[in-house]
């Protein structure tokens, strides 16, 4: 997934469509969009190399690195992508801004819109199959969850945690288009917690000097490398699987083994506090993270990826193996609730400090004010 970049490069390729592959290659034309950076880039890398596929078109909004592939240089939410997917079979939507920094509307603006114009244009240009990423966070993180989830599980999450409103809103999207469009056949891939290069509230939770744990929460923690996901999404644009997809490691680890894998101990914080101080903190400015998000962290959201197991699909990655590089990943990184810290900042306060401070603040306030009443 991309975030849209304000810089784009001045050198554009052709206006005209991809041109007619040879009559003797098999396999579809693949248009990506964010294709660029992140799982883009990945994936169209990946789609290029491949022997079962004809084309890659890569679109962005500045040129990536994979020299196979075909590219046009606009924003996705110009009327004009539909003119650059002609002649494509299938599409991949992976430009999406999922930045904890970026500004909510501007980042819901872009997401949905740009959704829409995709789903649109390649209805327009005669594309069969539009393949969207959302996330398993769709589902929501509730202490009645099953575990696993069913691809067919109800969708109960709430706009509350970062991102979650666009999601929720893709997929909307996902299951009108079919019917405003017939004949376009639209798959929806859901990764569990993401790792491989990105940067969430999620992957910041392993940042954190001490894990925060609410008390009689119920955690489940079921990851997804972005090598997996992007041979899920191979799957998908091979055919070889449809629908709503979630994938994911097999299995979860509970949080005693994540605390015993990662050698990081615990802090637990009552609901009352750790929620009231997150809300708090966020309100405020401190850190990017809505109280929401801790839900995430609180109970399971632990997906069965049946539909692409009975594909023949498997996971390269194990929940424990994806674990060791995200540690490796945020190694030497200090975030505290969510914000992270410059070197100075870890180092002044104290990270664990740091930690009980921020995220203790509003019980101690609420006990100070207390404790004036009563004199």
């Amino acid at each position: 997934m991309s975030s849209p970049d304000p810089q784009v490069r001045a050198a554009r390729n052709p206006s005209s469509p991809p041109a007619s592959p040879s009559p003797a290659v098999r396999g579809p034309v693949v248009a990506v969009t964010g294709a660029a950076t992140g799982i883009g880039a990945l994936l169209t890398e990946r789609l290029a190399a491949s022997e079962e596929i004809r084309q890659v078109v890569a679109i962005d909004e500045r040129r990536g690195e994979c020299a196979e592939a075909e590219w046009h240089i606009l924003d996705v939410r110009d009327p004009a992508i539909a003119e650059k997917l002609r002649g494509a079979d299938v599409v991949v939507h992976l430009a999406l801004d999922l930045d904890l920094g970026s500004d909510a509307a501007a980042r819901t603006a872009y997401n949905v819109r740009g959704t829409q114009t995709v789903l649109t244009a390649a209805a327009a240009a005669g594309v069969h199959r539009v393949v969207l990423c959302t996330s398993a966070m769709v589902y929501g993180a509730l202490p009645d969850n099953e575990l696993p989830l069913s691809e067919d599980a109800e969708l109960r999450a709430t706009a509350e945690a970062t991102g979650v409103a666009d999601l929720l809103e893709i997929e909307r999207l996902a299951r009108r288009a079919p019917r405003a469009h017939p004949g376009l056949n639209v798959t929806v891939v859901r990764p569990a917690l993401l790792v491989g290069g990105t940067d969430t509230a999620l992957t910041r939770y392993f940042e954190s000097p001490r894990l925060l744990v609410v008390a009689d929460s119920r955690p489940a923690w079921q990851f997804c490398h972005v090598d997996d996901l992007c041979s899920a999404l191979e799957y998908a644009v091979l055919e070889k699987v449809d629908g709503e997809l979630a994938v994911g490691c097999d299995g979860w680890l509970e949080q005693e083994e994540v605390e015993e894998l990662s050698g990081i101990r615990r802090m637990e914080l009552p609901s009352a506090v750790a929620l009231g101080a997150a809300t708090r903190l966020h309100r405020i400015g401190l850190t990017p993270s809505p109280a929401g998000d801790l839900a995430y962290t609180m109970y399971p959201w632990v997906v069965s990826g049946s539909r692409l197991h009975a594909a023949g699909w498997r996971p390269g990655w194990t929940n424990e193996d994806v674990l060791a590089e995200l540690l490796a990943e945020v190694s030497g990184r200090h975030t505290v609730a969510g914000r992270r810290l410059g070197r100075k900042d870890a180092t002044a306060a104290g990270a664990a400090g740091a930690t009980v401070a921020l995220l203790g603040a509003a019980a101690v306030v609420r006990r100070a004010r207390k404790a004036r009443r009563r004199i």
